[in-house]
């Protein structure tokens, strides 16, 4: 059986990963705060970027893993902010597309300035070989979730 060759500390692996995953968060959390984003919204420009300009809000609540109604009121306060723009769909109106303003394309770039000083921060120690043992790690991980998830590979 699988499972037999698991260790104590492969047993704590997984609550190990969301703590790294939550610090890291909030060290880039932190980091981002004098841009006047708060982690919803410094994610939600992140997957915009990620999906593209023009991605709609489902897309973008998806890619999340977010409900559409927190999404939204995220939406509404970067729309505020001055940083993106939701133009309803010509063909369904239904359909809200997220766009990147000018302002918002400037403020993601001091976003990335301010990730990379966490980044190096949170990787401080880690020499080359590490890095890429931890990518590989974390990739096979990613591949077994995703074909346990999706057995049929759609």
């Amino acid at each position: 059986m699988l499972t037999d060759c698991l260790s104590k500390d492969d047993a704590a692996l997984g609550m190990r990963l969301g703590h790294v995953h939550r610090l890291w968060r909030t060290v880039v959390g932190r980091t981002v705060a004098p841009l006047g984003l708060t982690q919803p919204r410094w994610t939600a420009l992140v997957a915009l970027r990620h999906l593209g300009d023009g991605a709609t809000q489902k897309q973008l609540a998806e890619t999340l893993g977010i409900e559409l109604p927190s999404l939204t009121r995220t939406l509404g306060q970067l729309e505020r902010q001055g940083l993106i723009e939701r133009r309803i769909q010509a063909d369904d109106r239904r359909v809200r597309q997220v766009s990147f303003t000018a302002a918002g394309a400037r403020t993601l770039a001091s976003l990335d300035a301010h990730a990379d000083e966490a980044r190096a921060l949170l990787l401080a120690g880690l020499d080359d070989a590490e890095r890429e043992t931890l990518q590989r790690a974390l990739r096979r991980i990613e591949i077994n979730a995703d074909h346990w998830l999706d057995p049929t590979g759609r």
